[in-house]
Formats: structure tokens, sequence, C-alpha cells
């Protein structure tokens, strides 16, 4: 939207007023009323050249000030301040569109979509999770032609809920993209650290788990850890029971179905000693890696990973950054 201000101007000689009184004139029906110079012209009752004059005569006294008011630049504000907040070197919000939190996540993972669709190169292999998230991703993807990537699951599988297969989500990437999708033969959880090693160490899994460490590009989920509707409950079926060592071992959130506490730290629970996954140290190799999430109780288990130094990019709606813009300023920043 432009806004115009016309400064008034000083007192003239009687001819000086008359063409002033013209050039105001023909700045107000030019920038204020959208008339063309031909429209004023006849208006006036002068002719088109001397119009142009005119307005170009005013611009050059300064009378003319026009202010542009970008819809997006809250959002580029929130951007900034969540930015500032340390953790990140890239932030992505989106506007909040609905209440509906399906309807925000959407949202998000077009942008997320998109940010990876500018970020991937042929040749390029994409290590992913499974997740509503990533899933969102999958489902906003349209790609202008057909890219030659490889698509490799991060973790481990559990089948059940589509979301949860990260199989199902590598295979829907790579379909969408136009590439080929590795699948991983091993539950996301072992029953303990010894068969976990086991299971890492078989030919196929660490094939897969090799491919992911030389990924390009990493998208992923964040999870949250302590309310019901948490997916991480989908993942493990004792998790569910098990909620009150999950919260006396201070979990805050979920990466990669690593759980971690309030600063981004592994938090010392069993199950993160079996999973099949890539570590958090393994996956801050991965040179470009972007996160989304979106909602509520989404906000703090982002402030975490953000504390955690675990994402380059991250890509959010409205008001889940607002949230989280929040949560820092009560708790001091990154804590």
């Amino acid at each position: 939207m432009a806004v115009v201000n016309l400064k008034p101007k000083h007192s003239a000689p009687r001819e000086e007023i008359v063409i002033a009184r013209q050039m105001h004139q023909a700045l107000v029906l030019h920038f204020l009323e959208g008339l063309t110079q031909a429209q004023i012209a006849d208006q006036l009752g002068i002719s088109q050249p001397t119009v142009n004059r005119l307005i170009k005569r005013g611009r050059q006294l300064g009378l003319v000030e026009i202010k542009v008011k970008s819809p997006v630049e809250p959002l580029i504000d929130m951007e900034e301040q969540l930015l500032a907040l340390g953790g990140l070197s890239r932030v992505v919000v989106v506007p909040t569109v609905s209440d509906n939190p399906q309807t925000a996540l959407q949202a998000v993972g077009e942008a997320a979509a998109r940010l990876l669709l500018e970020e991937i190169t042929d040749g390029d292999t994409i290590c992913i999770t499974g997740g509503k998230g990533v899933s969102a991703v999958v489902a906003g993807l349209q790609a202008p032609r057909r890219f030659d990537v490889e698509v490799i699951p991060a973790t481990g599988c559990v089948q059940g809920k589509h979301y949860t297969d990260v199989n199902h989500v590598s295979t829907m990437m790579a379909d969408k993209l136009g590439g080929r999708a590795y699948q991983i033969h091993a539950p996301l959880f072992a029953d303990s650290a010894a068969e976990r090693g086991m299971l890492i160490n078989m030919r196929s899994v660490a094939d897969v788990f090799k491919r992911a460490r030389e990924a390009k590009i990493a998208v992923v989920g964040i999870g949250s850890i302590l309310t019901n509707d948490s997916s991480y409950y989908d993942l493990h079926p004792s998790s569910s029971t098990d909620q009150e060592a999950i919260e006396r071992s201070g979990a805050r959130c979920e990466l990669l179905a690593h759980l971690l506490d309030d600063q981004g730290q592994v938090c010392d629970y069993s199950l993160n000693s079996s999973l099949v996954s890539l570590t958090l140290q393994e996956f801050a190799s991965i040179p470009t890696k972007i996160g989304l999430a979106s909602g509520p109780n989404k906000a703090r288990p982002i402030l975490s990973i953000m504390r955690g130094n675990h994402l380059d990019t991250l890509v959010t709606d409205e008001a889940t950054g607002q949230r989280i813009l929040d949560i820092a300023a009560t708790e001091g920043g990154r804590g």
C-alpha cells in the first residue's frame, strides 16, 4: 500500500502560486487518485508534457513521500528476533492462518517443501525422519521437474500409523521428487543397547546409515514429549506407560527419537541407549539441517533444539514463533 504525504509549499509570488497549485493538483490526482498523466491533462486543461514536468518537479522538490507497507514485515521481524536467540542460521515463519493445528502444520509443511526445492540439486542425498511434520513436507512438494536424488531414512522404522513409518515417508518423498528411496529393515528401538549394536552393524542397516551420514540435506520433525498427543508415544509401546520416568529424566523434546532436556542435551533415559538411529553427533555433520514444527505444544521443544544447536534452519508459524519468544523472554533467552 502506498501512502503519499504532500508537504505544504511556502508563500510565493502570484505566478508561482498558480504553478504550485497545478503541481499540487497533478500530484494528488496521480499519486492519491491513480489517474494517468493523460487523464490529469484533460481534467486540468493543460498539456500532457506539462503534467509530466509538474509531477517530475514535485518529486524533485520533495513534495511527495511514498511509504510501502509490506504485509510480511511482521513475519520478517519475528524471524530476526528468533535468529537473535541463537542456535540457527535461518528461520522461516509463515502466517498462522487457522487455529486448526492440521491447517497450521500444512502451511508450515508447504513452506518447508518450497525451501527444500530451493536447496536440492541433482545428485543430492536427503535424509529424513518419519513424523507428521515431514509428512506435511511431502504433501506440500510441488516439484517443477524430476530430481536425481536419493531419500534415506535417518532412523529405524516403526510400522503402524503411516506418518511414523519412515520407509513409507521416504518412498513418498522420492516419488514426489522423481528420485529413489532406500528402505531400512530394522526397528527404531532395539530391545537393548547390545542388540542395537548388532542391528547397526548389519550390512544392510549399516549401508543405509552410511548414506544418511553422507547426506547433504536433512529434513526432520521436532517432537513434543510432555503432552498426551505427542507422537513419541506412537513410536514405542512402553513409552506411554513410562511418562513418569520420562519426566524424571528432564525430557523436554524429541529429535530423531532422542529425548533431550531443556538445553537440548541427551537425557539419561533408558530408551535413548537402544535407538537404531543416527546419533546426534552424526546428524550434526550433515551440512543443511531443516527442522519444522507448529503448535503451542511445540514452542518449548523448538527452543530446546535451538539451545542445543542441532539445526541450521527452522520453519514454523507465527503463533508458535511468538510463543517461543515469550518463553525465551521469561526464561532469559538461551537459558
